[in-house]
């Protein structure tokens, strides 16, 4: 009878620790959930081509203070637009017009933040690009710490970013043809061209059309021109590495030696079709008859 009496003593005190276990792992998971949820905002801005309005749709966790949104001009010199919004259950939005004070070309950069503080998670920013006072592109940018209820960072641009450069010429030539493309239509290009010894021969400004190509035609020869071998022809845009880009050229007495291009390729294959006839000819040739 003391035995058993023992027992259940020992099965009780087992049990009421097994639940005291299992309460504080409950309120550490739901501490931790509490957290994960209670900090963050995200912004998206959305706007069609061709048209005047930008959207903004948002979300935050914070609805202690309202939500202040700045537009900034591409040169960030001048304040375009300014609204304030209180969030509704978290939720918050606001259209802005592109109007008179929105004379500059380029990337605006819409600003949303709920605190005098520089607080990163209540700071964000995302860009659109407006040029003769029109959105340029069906736009659609969103920066977020805040996705499904723990903290992640997204991207904060999301459009597809670079530009590319190329040289073209006949061989012989005094004349290269510079070709390339960008996604910045706003800004535009600096070609450079560095001779071998270091030097810069020529330096030329280009503007990029609606559709992001760009050309332009580079002379060769003359007192810069002297030195024979490699030029590095570059494209530079921004102080960015996606929109800097360079190519070659081989010059040669002031004119162009190309690399098998297309022409240089052509007389390779004529030359390499001739020996092939010629060997089998004269194997031909010396074949004995019957």
């Amino acid at each position: 009878m003391i035995s058993n009496r023992m027992n259940f003593k020992r099965s009780t005190t087992s049990m009421a620790i097994a639940l005291m276990v299992l309460s504080l792992i409950s309120v550490t998971s739901i501490q931790q959930d509490a957290f994960a949820q209670n900090q963050g905002m995200s912004i998206t801005a959305t706007a069609d081509k061709g048209s005047d309005t930008i959207m903004i749709v948002g979300q935050t966790i914070s609805e202690i203070t309202d939500v202040t949104i700045i537009v900034t001009s591409p040169s960030g010199n001048n304040v375009v637009a300014i609204d304030q919004i209180s969030p509704d259950s978290g939720n918050f939005d606001t259209e802005f017009k592109v109007g008179p004070t929105w004379s500059e070309d380029g990337f605006y950069t819409i600003t949303a933040s709920q605190s005098v503080v520089q607080n990163s998670l209540y700071t964000l920013n995302v860009e659109v690009e407006v040029i003769n006072g029109m959105i340029v592109d069906n736009t659609s940018v969103t920066e977020s710490n805040l996705e499904s209820d723990v903290f992640t960072t997204v991207p904060k641009d999301t459009r597809d970013r670079g530009l590319e450069i190329n040289a073209e010429a006949e061989m012989g030539s005094d004349m290269i043809e510079i070709t390339g493309t960008t996604d910045r239509l706003s800004t535009d290009i600096t070609l450079t061209v560095v001779a071998p010894n270091g030097n810069i021969v020529s330096i030329d400004q280009v503007s990029p059309g609606l559709n992001g190509e760009f050309t332009s035609m580079l002379t060769t020869g003359g007192p810069l021109w002297t030195q024979d071998g490699i030029y590095t022809v570059t494209a530079k845009q921004f102080d960015d590495f996606a929109y800097t880009d360079s190519t070659e050229v081989d010059i040669k007495d002031g004119l162009v030696v190309p690399e098998f291009g297309t022409i240089a390729a052509m007389i390779l294959a004529v030359a390499i079709i001739s020996i092939i006839a010629v060997s089998s000819k004269s194997r031909l040739s010396i074949m004995p008859r019957y």
